[in-house]
């Protein structure tokens, strides 16, 4: 923390000469980029309250000012501030003008991922949440995964305390049923769901675009809950060189560097290499294990963009990912690994990707063709339990977007899909041949989607799709959608409704399924999921007069499944069984997202999410395991202009969720408690290409109860007894009735602990 401290305060030094008695002046005159000129525009000293306002034709002044160095800034709604450093000399009048650029809160997103197609975010009749890498920066971490802690309704979660692989949570419904993009593309799916977004190289982020509510109509069966879209930037618009290094004082190390270079006259690419080391273990919580997974992973990644004729796209990316991750007893070793004597959960990850999107050379016409390909291999071990298994997906997509008679802008789309898998577990054994049978899916699809324009105010968009899956037949995914905005569009109004389709990989999505000393139950032959989805969404901006920008965007939420698949944690404490439910589950609350931006640069964000998901069955209702009933999360930001010291503070926090516990023996509270994970980060801007950040995570070192590995000072349960039905039963040396179990866990045991980085790149 020392280190870190005296880091943080090199470079942050403010020289301002003041000479009693003598002052200068300053005159100009406000433009924007266009050269018109911005009236009543604020112009002020940021080492004073000296300051005016630009007259009706732009111009201001401001006397007696003390002579020496100051920083001066011009601000109006709807621009970007511009800050500029002056010299006032005794009895001078200094001109200065400025130029102001239109503020982001006015430049038109392009989002991508509600309609498949370019459309601004204010037009778009799905709403979209978008986040910049900017966002991400604001809070470093070595992944996408992590870093999403901070997006209101969206919750990493950890299945496994020990493996610490995880899921994405959206609005309560688990990973599964959250579709994960990169540029586009579905491939992380299945095997990859819990390791898909890590070792995406952050230099190479450009944005994520996040869809809460039903996306099935144009993305497939997944895409039940919502996605996300981790999209990548184009190498034209990227840095020559970029690298960013940071440690924490848990002696984590995270290194991402990008380089861009022609190949040729026609090909511009644009390389980025992820590597993350963690290799100290910590017990801090004196329960025998590691408080965290040891990681040794690298990725590598490429993309390339060709020139073509009429600024016709065609890109092509590739990333490879290998990863050595291990948990378990403090003493375990590689030797261990599948043994009986010390425990321990090693898994090897080799993942390689290539996807792409070509515009067709048709004249007139939008066709364009996207495709990917992905192998993921994986080799693990849960104590003596071995799971080796092999995935591989490809995908190819035709869409055709054209405006086929007028205010009606039509996407009709044409999609292929297959899926192998295989593994050493029962879900690929062939009962009848007494052998190994490899899961084959093949999924046809075809969609259409119609953008109505009613008028200016309204917009109408209908869509369908139509799947065939080999094995469960014929899906048929309808949607619909309308947004009404005002004539200013500061205020819009979003409607949503849809189905949802779902074939469960249990091994695949929930490696809970796997840890443990639990025996993994079938009680029937699992059947295809399906849900209805509703959504009302409602966005309002306000323009102060003190100039302060206010964004407020709430939605209310709805989800109904029939057939829901739910792993049962509870009838036996020895057994996870997986069964269809043969009642209600519902998914139902309200958000509300806000964003503030003052006159004196401080920008608040802030998000709510109240949420009630029950499951039903037998007249029985209950909370679903692991779900929160309230979320918050928060960001603070605010720069020291004369010291180009920017300040991020971030945070979340969640209400008792319930947990899953061995039996009515188990003396382990039912429910999580109250907990925030907060975090500051001070960024110092060196020059353009340099700067350094640091600061604190986990501040009030939150970290859950010894308890959350049960007996985990018998983890092979040697001293453990079982009846004839398999049961535990209580003993003397066990009177909780308890075995070995990892699954109790909802937060890292990873306590607090600064960081330190520094960033440089090259334009």
């Amino acid at each position: 923390m020392r280190l870190i401290s005296t880091t943080l305060l090199i470079g942050i030094l403010l020289i301002t000469a003041i000479a009693n008695g003598q002052t200068g002046s300053i005159q100009g005159t406000i433009f924007q980029e266009s050269g018109e000129k911005v009236p009543f525009a604020n112009v002020y000293l940021a080492d004073s309250k000296l300051g005016a306002a630009s007259d009706e034709k732009g111009n201001f002044e401001i006397l007696n000012i003390p002579i020496g160095k100051h920083i001066i800034l011009a601000q109006f709604i709807g621009f970007e501030r511009q800050t500029l450093q002056i010299t006032i000399k005794e009895n001078e009048m200094l001109t200065v003008n400025f130029k102001l650029k239109q503020g982001k809160q006015n430049i038109e997103e392009v989002v991508i991922t509600g309609t498949m197609k370019e459309i601004s975010k204010t037009n778009s009749p799905v709403p979209v949440e978008v986040y910049s890498a900017k966002f991400f920066e604001n809070n470093k971490n070595p992944s996408v995964f992590e870093s999403l802690q901070n997006v209101n309704g969206v919750r990493p979660q950890l299945n496994c305390s020990v493996c610490n692989t995880g899921d994405i949570h959206i609005n309560g419904l688990e990973g599964p049923y959250t579709m994960v993009l990169i540029d586009g593309m579905p491939i992380v799916s299945g095997l990859s769901t819990v390791y898909g977004l890590t070792g995406i190289p952050a230099s190479l982020i450009e944005r994520v675009e996040i869809v809460k509510g039903p996306a099935s109509t144009l993305y497939g069966s997944e895409a039940v809950g919502g996605l996300i879209n981790v999209i990548t930037k184009k190498p034209s618009g990227a840095p020559l060189f970029s690298a960013d290094v940071f440690t924490t004082s848990w002696l984590e190390t995270n290194a991402d560097l990008s380089a861009k270079f022609n190949l040729g006259k026609k090909a511009t690419s644009l390389i980025g290499v992820n590597y993350f080391n963690y290799n100290n273990p910590l017990d801090l919580n004196n329960d025998g294990f590691t408080d965290i997974t040891l990681q040794d992973r690298i990725s590598i990644f490429n993309k390339i963009s060709f020139d073509r004729k009429d600024n016709r796209q065609f890109n092509i990316g590739m990333r490879y990912v290998y990863e050595d991750r291990w948990g378990g007893e403090m003493n375990w070793r590689p030797e261990f690994r599948g043994g009986d004597s010390i425990y321990g959960e090693s898994i090897y990850t080799s993942r390689w990707e290539v996807f792409g999107n070509y515009e067709l050379p048709i004249e007139d016409e939008d066709f364009n063709f996207q495709f990917s390909a992905n192998s993921h291999q994986q080799n693990s071990v849960y104590g003596t339990d071995e799971y080796i298994a092999d995935q591989r997906i490809a995908f190819g997509q035709l869409t055709w977007n054209k405006e086929l008679v007028p205010a009606h802008d039509f996407l009709i789309g044409a999609a292929y899909r297959y899926t192998y898998y295989d593994d050493n577990t029962g879900a690929t054994f062939n009962t009848d041949s007494s052998g190994n049978s490899p899961s084959n899916i093949h999924l046809p699809g075809i969609f259409v989607q119609d953008q109505i324009a009613l008028n200016e105010f309204n917009t109408l968009l209908l869509g369908a799709r139509y799947d065939h899956n080999n094995v469960h037949g014929n899906i048929f995914s309808p949607r619909i959608n309308y947004k009404w905005n005002s004539k200013n569009e500061k205020t819009i109004l979003r409607l949503s409704a849809g189905n949802g389709f779902r074939v469960a990989n249990v091994f695949t999505e929930d490696h809970a399924a796997l840890t443990g000393a639990r025996e993994v139950v079938f009680e029937e032959e699992l059947k295809p999921e399906q849900s209805i989805n509703v959504n009302v969404n409602a966005v309002h901006k306000i323009y102060t007069q003190n100039e302060t920008f206010i964004n407020l965007d709430a939605s209310i939420f709805y989800t109904s499944f029939s057939n829901r698949i739910v792993p049962d944690y509870e009838t036996n404490p020895n057994q996870i069984i997986y069964a269809n439910l043969d009642g209600k589950a519902i998914s139902q609350g309200a958000s509300l997202n806000t964003e503030f931006i003052f006159k004196n640069g401080i920008k608040l964000m802030g998000g709510v999410t109240l949420m009630d998901v029950t499951l039903e069955e037998n007249g029985k209702k209950v909370r679903q395991l692991l779900t929160e009933n309230f979320t918050g999360v928060w960001s603070m930001e605010y720069t020291i202009l004369p010291w180009n010291l920017k300040i991020n503070y971030t945070g979340n926090l969640y209400s008792p969720m319930r947990l899953p516990l061995l039996g009515a023996l188990d003396d382990r509270s039912e429910y999580s408690p109250w907990f925030s994970i907060q975090n500051i980060q001070l960024t110092k801007l060196i020059n353009n290409q340099w700067e350094i950040y640091g600061g604190v995570k986990n501040l009030l070192n939150f970290t859950p109860a010894r308890n959350s590995i049960a007996r985990s000072f018998d983890p092979f349960d040697r001293n453990v007894q079982f009846d004839s039905n398999n049961e535990v039963v209580a003993t003397p040396n066990n009177p909780n009735a308890l075995s070995f179990d990892p699954s109790y866990v909802y937060a890292a045991n990873q306590g607090i602990r600064g960081f330190i980085g520094i960033k440089y790149h090259l334009k």
